[in-house]
């Protein structure tokens, strides 16, 4: 199942296949698939990402959010709208600063290169067969 965070892109787990020559291993990992206004990415370079076709898409689940932090699902729809805005803008004025999800990643731009960075944490919660196949392939 993948979620799509409105302006920015959708968040999913992928099954990816490696083969090496005693074995084929299946590993989950985490992927984004950057879902942004074109201007605000001019100059940037970003990874594509493709998500599968047969991968569920969700929209975020803003009651869910709600009740993690005690705020009314109204406002906290409207916090990540805004919080979404404002990143789009700081890259459009080349202010490329980074934009932390808890427990997720980080997605940051540097060189004028723009991608997501999961942490060890995150992978390591998606794949428990083989951490450490996932964390190369991430």
């Amino acid at each position: 199942q993948g979620v799509l965070v409105p302006g920015l892109g959708t968040f999913a787990v992928v099954h990816e296949q490696i083969n090496s020559t005693e074995e084929v291993f299946v590993v989950r990992r985490p992927v984004f698939q950057l879902d942004m206004d074109m201007s605000c990415l001019q100059d940037l370079v970003f990874p594509t990402v493709m998500i599968p076709g047969d991968i569920e898409i969700m929209p975020l689940d803003y009651w869910w959010l709600s009740q993690t932090n005690s705020l009314p699902p109204d406002m906290v729809r409207d916090c990540v709208e805004e919080t979404v805005l404002l990143y789009s803008f700081q890259l459009r004025d080349r202010q490329h600063l980074a934009f932390a999800f808890e427990n997720v990643g980080i997605l940051s731009c540097q060189d004028n290169v723009l991608c997501m960075q999961f942490h060890c944490s995150c992978v390591a919660a998606l794949e428990s067969w083989d951490i450490w196949v996932a964390l190369l392939l991430t």
